[in-house]
Order: C-alpha cells, then sequence, then structure tokens
C-alpha cells in the first residue's frame, strides 16, 4: 500500500487537526509494515515447502537409482541395504508430502486470505483522501466567497457553497471515523488469526520430526549391522581408497 496525498489549495480553516492526522498516519504506516510482512511470510512459507518437496523427491531418486546399481545384482548385504534405504525415503516423502499438504491448509492459505483484504483497505483509504481533497476544495471555496464583499449575489453564492459542502464535509468525517476506529482493531486482530497457523505449524513440523526419527532409527537398525562409529567408517573408506589407488591404472605417472 502506498499513500500519495493529492496536491491542490489549502484552505485557512484547519481541516484536520495534526493530533488527528498524526493518528491517522501512524496507525496505517502500522497496517503498511503488516501487509508486507504478510506477503514476505507468505512467499517464504511457499519457497520452503518446495524446497522441502524438493528435497524429498531427490532423496527417493538417489535411493531409487542405488537400488538399480549393478552392484546390487552382486551383494546380497547390499541389496538389502539399498532397499531399507529407498523404503525409508519413500516414507519420509510421503510424509513430507502430508506435512507440506498440511501447512498449506492451515499456514499458506490463510495467510493468502489475509493478504487478500489489504486492497480492500487500501481503496478505503483512497476514498477517505478523496473526499479530504474535495472538502479542503469547498472549503476554500467557502472562504473565497466570505472574503467578497457582502452583495446579494455574493450571499447567494456563499450560500450555496456552504450548502454544497456540508455533505461532503460530513461524508468525509464518516469516513475519517470509520477508519480510525477500524484501523486499530484490524491491526491487533492479528494476533488471534495468526495465533492458530503458527500453532498447526509448529504441530505439523514435531509430527514431521518424529515420524523422521523413527524412519531414521529403524533404518539405522536395519543397515548397521556392524556397529562402527563415524570415525571408524572414514578409516575403513580411507584404507578401502588407498587400497585403489595402489591400483597401477590409478597410479601417478
Amino acid at each position: 500500500m502506498s499513500w500519495i496525498p493529492f496536491k491542490i489549495g489549502q484552505p485557512r480553516k484547519q481541516i484536520v487537526s495534526k493530533t488527528v492526522e498524526r493518528d491517522f498516519e501512524r496507525e496505517y504506516e502500522k497496517l503498511q509494515k503488516l501487509e508486507e510482512q504478510t506477503k514476505k511470510l507468505h512467499k517464504d512459507m511457499k519457497k520452503s515447502t518446495e524446497a522441502d518437496l524438493a528435497m524429498s523427491k531427490a532423496a527417493v531418486k538417489i535411493s531409487g537409482d542405488l537400488l538399480s546399481n549393478p552392484l546390487c545384482e552382486q551383494d546380497q548385504a547390499f541389496l538389502e541395504s539399498m532397499n531399507a534405504l529407498d523404503t525409508a525415503m519413500k516414507r519420509m516423502d510421503a510424509f513430507n508430502q502430508e506435512k507440506v499438504n498440511q501447512i498449506q491448509k492451515t499456514v499458506i492459505d490463510p495467510l493468502k486470505k489475509y493478504s487478500n483484504v489489504f486492497p480492500s483497505l487500501n481503496m478505503a483509504v483512497k476514498r477517505r483522501e478523496q473526499a479530504l481533497q474535495d472538502y479542503k476544495r469547498l472549503q476554500s471555496k467557502v472562504e473565497k466567497y466570505e472574503e467578497k464583499e457582502k452583495t446579494g449575489p455574493i450571499m447567494v453564492k456563499l450560500h450555496q457553497a456552504r450548502e454544497e459542502l456540508k455533505p461532503v464535509r460530513e461524508d468525509f468525517e464518516a469516513k475519517n471515523k470509520q477508519l480510525l476506529d477500524e484501523m486499530p482493531k484490524f491491526y491487533n486482530s492479528r494476533i488471534d488469526y495468526f495465533q492458530p497457523s503458527f500453532e498447526a505449524l509448529i504441530r505439523a513440523q514435531v509430527v514431521y520430526f518424529t515420524e523422521m526419527h523413527n524412519i531414521f532409527t529403524d533404518l539405522t537398525d536395519q543397515i548397521d549391522q556392524g556397529g562402527l562409529t563415524d570415525e571408524q567408517r572414514k578409516q575403513e573408506n580411507e584404507a578401502k581408497l588407498n587400497e585403489l589407488r595402489a591400483l597401477s591404472i590409478v597410479a601417478d605417472d
């Protein structure tokens, strides 16, 4: 949202007090920041869920590629390990999809619906600004006739200008009061609106990572029969790599 007042001649009479105008600008600025933050959060949440899905899909593809490795046809132990990995990755992907669907319904969709309210609010502010400019224009017109010599024709025009001003002033005051009353209410309602969404987000993450713990614990039990530590596995890999390097076909010239 952006608020750019129209430029017109200013009447001598102060239309809106400085205090009221400051209050209006302060409340409107808070809503502008809220709109910006809501849009950013919506965009970031979509990116996060897309990245989550891409990660689990990639993991499934990798496990599938490993399962189709010719080594699986020659080594039964390797085949069993790859089958266990493939099953775990597919389970992870299924739970991840369920988590993303839940976040879509409980967080992303509500964020989008909330963002869609701001254009209407922005339009209400523009209508208030237009009413203010009309008010100033007609107030300047009244002041112009008030400064002139009080002849019959001038008094008629002054009366007409005052009659024209009255509904415009009332329209502005009604719009101004409504916004001053409702903008703080809208801003303060954000907590009640978003709290269920963020609680749902936390629950979805807790359920997902609890399942991931179970999945990878089961996987570890299936493939970690040797009970080797990470350091021992590293040393074992280094030893095998050194054996490969010792072969003549990979020896340095």
